[in-house]
């Protein structure tokens, strides 16, 4: 049978575009279906947006910061609509380079919600398409909270869009997302309430990191309500009212974001019509190349159980488009994912927390860590001690874990995260000559 494409994606997002782009270097024939705009979370409000609205936020910092290294400077202000607006324009730059892109593989983009036929069959709109072999990279979005006022809520694809700086803000969520908006927003005026399900935030990190996290936001003014759900919102006249599970009085806010759970972007593609199975959690069931259940259909991205990152969804994409268009088959090692946290100071980690280290080697476990005060802190009278932590297997003395909250972090965790795939040793690192003087120096001497 004659088909129309070779290859047709399902989501112009980071990794459906890293497929679509790798599958065109071998000749394939290439279409995207798309909803909205190209990009998908990461470009129009998901990673990049919020790395620019950290940015943003880090401002205050060297503002106030700035009178102890003899700079004679007046206080300033922060117009939120400039920000908005010039985050526009960067999405908008990311557009068109995206569109380059596609227009230089020659990849058809066909705008509409894509529907299963059948297992080599879509309809886009009201144009039926076939391929040779199909990639759904649909993506998430947000579970609405089933609560009464749940129509008040925001998540975070509105947030960068509000028309100004919310004066008072709730979060609902202790995940990357909800701590990263929670950092930045009260970095830059709002009074931030962050509302967790329990003491800590940060489950899926190393305990101190996570500890150090929420004492540093809490020092900076961010009002933690933990052991606490959100029950109900109502629009009052100062505001939207917030009833709370562990509290009798309400919390009175300007806006509710939503930052709890994400489910796949799956409802309408009638997956079961071309023999494509779901996992008990809902995401779609794909082996070690991202193959469904069925041969043809390929799944990768937040749609799937895989680490919801880009460079994860990217990975997977490439890789799908190297074994099946390409000469070397091959899948991802999604192990030492390093991730980062917008938070002030940075925060980043890799590998394995010292409770799953702990979880896997038992007590053949050590951990070094170190407080430290940078040394950008010595001539000015805040106080953020940063955290070097490493987590290592005894026996053999990989480094099997890392977690840094400090200057830089975040590039020192990449760098450290190439070390760590080599199979890096404690010793080793202790070998390294340092830079001094630097944070990275810290932690090889740890």
């Amino acid at each position: 049978m004659a088909f129309d494409y070779d290859l047709l994606v399902i989501g112009a997002g980071s990794g459906g575009l890293a497929a679509a782009e790798r599958a065109t270097t071998y000749g394939a024939r290439v279409a995207i279906a798309e909803l909205a705009a190209v990009g998908g979370t990461c470009v129009n409000h998901g990673c990049v947006p919020e790395r620019l609205l950290n940015y943003a936020a880090s401002f205050a910092d060297v503002c106030s910061d700035a009178a102890g290294y003899g700079w004679n400077t007046a206080p300033g202000s922060f117009s939120w609509a400039k920000f908005v607006q010039a985050k526009n324009q960067q999405i908008e730059k990311l557009h068109q380079v995206h569109q380059r892109h596609l227009d230089s593989g020659k990849i058809a983009v066909i705008l509409g919600q894509a529907v299963f036929v059948d297992a080599h069959t879509l309809q886009v709109g009201e144009q039926s398409v076939t391929a040779a072999k199909i990639l759904i990279s649909a993506g998430a979005e947000w579970d609405q909270l089933p609560i009464p006022g749940a129509e008040h809520l925001i998540t975070s694809r509105e947030l960068f869009n509000l028309p100004e700086l919310p004066q008072r803000l709730a979060i609902i969520g202790d995940n990357y997302i909800g701590v990263k908006s929670a950092s930045s927003l009260n970095s830059l005026g709002s009074q931030v309430f962050q509302v967790i399900s329990s003491d800590s935030i940060l489950a899926d990190c190393d305990h101190e990191l996570a500890s150090a996290v929420q004492a540093g936001l809490a020092r900076r003014g961010v009002s933690f309500r933990c052991h606490s759900q959100l029950l109900k919102v109502e629009r009052g006249s100062a505001g939207l009212e917030l009833t709370l599970s562990d509290r009798d009085e309400t919390l009175t806010v300007d806006v509710v974001v939503a930052a709890t759970q994400r489910h796949p972007k799956t409802q309408g593609l009638k997956l079961e019509k071309a023999g494509v199975q779901l996992t008990a959690q809902g995401t779609v069931a794909v082996d070690e190349y991202s193959r469904t259940t069925q041969p043809n259909i390929f799944a990768i991205g937040d749609c799937t159980s895989r680490t919801s990152l880009t460079p994860v969804a990217i990975a997977s994409g490439r890789a799908m488009a190297d074994t099946e268009f390409g000469p070397q088959p091959h899948a991802v090692d999604y192990n030492l994912i390093p991730v980062s946290v917008g938070f002030q100071p940075e925060a980043a980690t890799v590998g394995l927390s010292e409770a799953q280290a702990r979880a896997q080697f038992g007590e053949a476990v050590q951990c070094y860590r170190s407080e430290i005060r940078p040394l950008s802190q010595k001539l000015i009278p805040r106080h953020e001690p940063g955290l070097l932590k490493l987590v290592v297997e005894a026996q053999s003395q990989r480094v099997v874990g890392a977690h840094l909250i400090g200057e830089h972090a975040t590039e020192i965790i990449q760098c450290l995260a190439i070390a760590m795939r080599l199979g890096v040793t404690k010793p080793q690192l202790n070998q390294t000559m340092g830079l001094h003087p630097s944070i990275a120096e810290e932690l090889i001497n740890l």
